[in-house]
């Protein structure tokens, strides 16, 4: 939110249509209409957070004619900085990379054993967060896209097999046949024509771990993304701005990156029935005569609460992702303001099987100083009976030649962990120990071990702290906590509390074998049809 609007925004419907009419636009503000709220806020459906399962909720309702308020923790990235752009590069962050921090908390601590990859920064609400459980650590997206803002942008459907081992009490030939499909092409997803795959410099670092994979008797397949593969090769020609190609992702793209506020959000808005608070934290939920209360806490841009407010609603939508969700359910369950709250809710917590490793190539062997930021291409050895592996092939764009492969792997971990509430402090604690990283950290050696071998490298030990080879205290992925058919029914309806949902990647239970964003986006789609089919055009003022 920009200082001078008020704490209500709505974009203008015409606006939107034209934006629409040229393509992915970003959602912006230049056009927006400020509302002030009236005295007592009610909104016949809100929805808390705006990423993936939230923006498909806002868009579903919108069409079916309920008017919507969409409350969201962080900024709308729409104002360019002194730099002219809206977004920092990944390797000179400022004040825009982090929320609220002094200092930016990127997953590689050093390099050389430097300390030259970190900065001191100025506190701001900026796009990425970092929540630190002890063991464990978690990044998220803030501002309006949520997670679509920072993430890569690996728009991966998960092999069906995995997926109904996962989440058996759903469908898999409608996810496949229907949801998918709807999701993928709502996202803009697309793949990378594979001629100029082969040609760009950009992708060498790509094509040299494919090499490498192939010599170890392991496939590799091309995954597609979310990023307009078009612009990007008008980008290698000059022709449009660098975003992918100038080192930008940890911390946003300014240009080329299908994120929710170009997709799905933007047509929610242009319904003209959907509302977007930004800075707005939701802080506690309890039942009201017109179905539920929100407390919600107004930041400034120094993070101080400039004021807290109360809306009702007669339909309450979670989509605050893994960790915000499940626990705004559990302190209401623990406070007793929700007490029939499933004793589900916290548990079925994973990483998605997330380590990071990266492996110190041959000097006759380089990955090439020029580094597209949207990885396009992934080790699949997820039949491996022993150590299943997704490995992503990750960019290390430093501007220069450093013959670094690194990896984000996806492994199969069968240890979940749980949330329990902290009464003193009034927020949720992680119950995960380093140890149940032990299945990750055992099939990802195992895959990076038989490359190591075969190819004759070794592994990097300057880049994650602490002079280890792998990285295994952070996720980029967290799932679970509100899992679907046990902390609420088979399509999102939180037990024991009629009126309240949840659309988002809390109702995995914690792995999912890909990057899970387009699966999010997918369920919320099944869910949302279900859920407006049912209650919504049934019973249209939720009683």
């Amino acid at each position: 939110m920009t200082p001078q609007l008020t704490r209500r925004h709505l974009l203008g419907a015409a606006a939107l249509q034209t934006a629409a009419a040229l393509g992915f636009t970003r959602v912006g503000l230049a056009s927006a209409q400020a509302v002030q709220p009236p005295a007592a806020d009610h909104a016949p459906a809100l929805v808390i957070g705006s990423g993936y399962g939230a923006a498909v909720a806002a868009l579903r309702l919108a069409r079916a004619g309920v008017r919507t308020v969409v409350l969201e923790m962080g900024r709308l990235w729409e104002t360019p900085g002194p730099d002219g752009k809206v977004f920092c590069r990944t390797i000179a962050p400022d004040h825009r990379s982090m929320w609220f921090r002094t200092r930016t908390e990127a997953p590689l601590a050093t390099f050389l054993w430097l300390d030259v990859v970190n900065r001191n920064i100025s506190p701001y609400p900026g796009v990425l967060d970092r929540i630190d459980y002890g063991d464990m650590a978690v990044y998220v997206g803030r501002g309006v896209g949520g997670g679509s803002l920072v993430n890569g942008g690996m728009a991966v459907t998960p092999p069906r097999s995995y997926f109904s081992e996962v989440l058996p009490q759903v469908d898999a030939d409608a996810m496949y046949g229907t949801y998918f499909p709807r999701a993928r092409s709502a996202l803009g997803v697309n793949s990378i024509d594979r001629a100029w795959f082969e040609s760009t410099p950009w992708y060498r670092y790509s094509r040299v771990s494919r090499a490498h994979a192939a010599r170890a008797g392991i496939g590799t397949v091309f995954v597609p993304n979310v990023y307009d593969f078009d612009h990007m090769r008008r980008e290698a020609a000059g022709t449009a701005p660098k975003s992918a190609l100038a080192g930008e992702v940890l911390y946003g793209n300014n240009h080329g990156k299908r994120s929710l506020d170009k997709t799905y959000l933007a047509a929610a808005l242009a319904t003209g029935l959907v509302t977007v608070e930004t800075l707005s934290r939701v802080r506690a939920v309890r039942p009201h005569a017109r179905g539920h209360v929100v407390t919600v806490e107004r930041l400034d841009l120094r993070g101080r609460v400039r004021a807290t407010d109360e809306i009702t609603t007669s339909r309450l939508f979670l989509g605050a992702g893994s960790l915000g969700t499940t626990e705004l359910l559990l302190r209401a369950r623990e406070t007793g303001a929700l007490p029939d709250l499933s004793p589900e809710v916290g548990r079925g917590w994973g990483h998605n099987g997330n380590v990071m490793a990266a492996r110190a190539n041959h000097v006759w062997d380089p990955v090439g100083a020029r580094q597209s930021t949207m990885p396009v291409l992934g080790i699949d050895d997820w039949n491996n009976p022993t150590h299943p592996v997704f490995a992503e092939v990750a960019p290390l764009p430093m501007g220069l030649e450093h013959w670094i492969s690194l990896y984000l792997a996806i492994t199969k971990n069968p240890e979940r962990g749980h949330f329990v509430y902290d009464a003193v402090r009034d927020r949720a604690r992680l119950r995960w120990s380093r140890d149940q990283n032990g299945p990750s950290v055992a099939a990802a050696r195992s895959l990076f071990g038989r490359l190591n071998r075969v190819n004759g490298t070794v592994y990097r030990h300057d880049l994650f702290g602490g002079n280890r080879a792998i990285a295994d205290d952070f996720t980029y992925h967290p799932l679970g906590g509100c899992v679907l058919g046990r902390a609420t029914d088979l399509y999102g309806r939180v037990r024991g509390h009629r009126g309240i949902y949840v659309v988002d990647g809390s109702l995995i239970p914690g792995s999912l074998g890909v990057n899970p964003f387009v699966t999010i986006t997918a369920l919320a789609e099944r869910n949302m049809e279900r859920i407006i089919r049912e209650d919504v055009l049934r019973d249209p003022r939720g009683r």
